[in-house]
């Protein structure tokens, strides 16, 4: 598989966590705005590959995996340039809003600092 694009987890926003009882998480590379910090994982990007973020590919956070089912119209652009998407974890065909990412399986019971977080592709 190809590298879509890679990070490391550095920080949780203090309301963050509150979105995984929801089967969902934001994330935003380092330097995201304070008042969205609070509800995002922060993240610094290691790597952007040009491999396309699409239905098919894979987001990893740290030894787990999950299929992605859906991307919006911008969340490739939004991933590669802010770190930034919503990754819901519900299954769907279509995505919800543009920058949503959708996954099939169970949400990770946390999200760690010091996590790798990578999306895959074909």
């Amino acid at each position: 598989m190809k590298t879509v694009y890679e990070s490391t987890f550095v920080s949780v926003g203090d309301c963050a966590g509150e979105a995984l009882d929801d089967n969902f998480f934001i994330t935003f590379a380092e330097g995201a705005p304070a008042d969205v910090a609070d509800y995002c994982f922060i993240h610094r990007p290691q790597s952007r590959g040009e491999a396309p973020f699409l239905a098919g590919s894979v987001i990893t956070i740290g030894d787990h995996s999950w299929p992605v089912t859906a991307v919006g119209e911008v969340a490739a652009v939004n991933l590669r340039e802010l770190g930034h998407i919503t990754v819901k974890f519900d299954g769907a065909a279509v995505a919800e809003f543009p920058g949503t990412v959708h996954v099939a399986g169970s949400i990770p019971a946390a999200i760690e600092p010091g996590q790798k977080f990578s999306v895959l592709s074909e």
